[in-house]
């Protein structure tokens, strides 16, 4: 089966990161296939490459990076939303060049793009799954 995975809330603020990482693990173990994880409105913050957790705890951030959901190119599909990002200050490279801004902060495992992105995983999975509200 293949499944799409909509985030709406940050890593640390909402117990839907963690069980929606918990959910792609498993899905991926029994022989599923995860097409995209779509992260926003607070689910952009899971994008992070900031992130410093305490060392006794889980690296939210990483723990997405490690998994390696991918497309056909090699391409990320751990896709941020771009509005959802920007109203937050998460800048890839393209959108910290393009704002005149010296940094950005989206971990390289994720990309940001709008929310065709999303319409299309609804539409080219089986199931979308949502975790948060």
């Amino acid at each position: 089966m293949k499944i799409s995975i909509q985030i709406n809330e940050g890593p640390y603020q909402h117990q839907a990161s963690d069980t929606a990482y918990q959910f792609a693990k498993a899905a991926i173990k029994k022989g599923h296939e995860i097409f995209r994880v779509f992260f926003y409105h607070d689910g952009v913050n899971n994008a992070s490459r900031f992130t410093l957790p305490p060392q006794d705890d889980r690296n939210v951030v990483n723990q997405w990076a490690k998994l390696g959901i991918k497309n056909v190119d090699g391409e990320p599909e751990l896709v941020v939303c771009i509005a959802a990002a920007l109203r937050r200050g998460m800048l890839d490279e393209s959108e910290a060049s393009k704002n005149g801004i010296d940094a950005n902060n989206i971990h390289p495992a994720f990309r940001i793009s709008g929310l065709g992105q999303l319409i299309e995983a609804g539409i080219q999975s089986d199931r979308l799954v949502v975790f948060g509200d």
